[in-house]
């Protein structure tokens, strides 16, 4: 069974956890936040290079290597953003984390939602997690699904957000995202699935990219399955609320 990317239940089920335990357990869990700062953070320590530096294996891009027992290493396809059309950025915003320019890592207003709504129906059915959330997690950790990886997920997201304008996280984001089974990347994923480069693809075929994002190798932008057609309808009536980088983002 494929295993995506990103499990958009993800950071509502981990908040659940963390709320319970928090409640029972007050004293250990401020000494479990201290070792949380003190270690968890140390992979984000180069992260200030991610701004210059356009050569990178990514912990995803390992994860699959693995997977297909070292037969083939996949490799990320870098592209200036300048480069990639901007209703690609706002598809993907749309979808993915519409808020993305006003939050400080975390969407603390759609968590809320999440968690009520989970609460509501008595099982995870959204969750949380934004852009710079799922970058962390594609340079940094594997797709295992834990509190401990959550936490250090949470505190390089801290970081990603304080080191980085918003156009170097996007673009980091952009590049080395998976988008099929040995493609990472909007470069490779353009000529893959489109036969063109990023900045020469279609509105439609730019939220028919975005569609997928969740579940990559499961689902392909070039196909007609409903989940694609639905979900790319949906960014493509989302489209013009998103405004790319206000006046207040360098």
């Amino acid at each position: 069974m494929s295993i995506s990317q990103l499990r958009e239940n993800e950071l509502a089920w981990i908040a659940d956890k963390v709320i319970s335990y928090t409640k029972q357990r007050k004293l250990q869990s401020l000494l479990l936040y201290i070792i949380f700062i003190v270690y968890f953070s140390i992979p984000s320590f180069e992260i200030p290079l991610l701004q210059y530096n356009h050569t990178r294996i990514t912990s995803l891009m390992e994860e699959r290597a693995i997977e297909h027992d070292l037969i083939y290493y996949p490799r990320e396809s870098w592209i200036n953003i300048d480069k990639v059309n901007p209703n690609l950025l706002r598809a993907i915003l749309s979808m993915e984390d519409d808020a993305f320019f006003f939050h400080k890592g975390i969407d603390w207003r759609q968590l809320d939602i999440s968690l009520k709504e989970n609460k509501r129906r008595k099982k995870i059915m959204r969750g949380g997690s934004t852009i710079t959330m799922q970058l962390a997690k594609n340079l940094y950790f594997t797709t295992e699904r834990n509190i401990i990886r959550k936490a250090k997920e949470i505190l390089v997201t801290f970081r990603l957000e304080k080191e980085l304008p918003k156009k170097a996280i996007l673009e980091n984001y952009v590049n080395l995202i998976e988008w099929g089974n040995g493609i990472f990347g909007i470069k490779d994923a353009a000529e893959a699935y489109f036969k063109t480069s990023p900045l020469k693809l279609t509105t439609p075929e730019c939220a028919r990219l975005a569609a997928v994002i969740p579940s990559p190798l499961e689902h392909k932008p070039n196909t007609n399955s409903g989940y694609v057609i639905r979900r790319s309808g949906i960014a493509l009536a989302r489209l013009n609320n998103v405004i790319l980088f206000p006046k207040q983002e360098p």
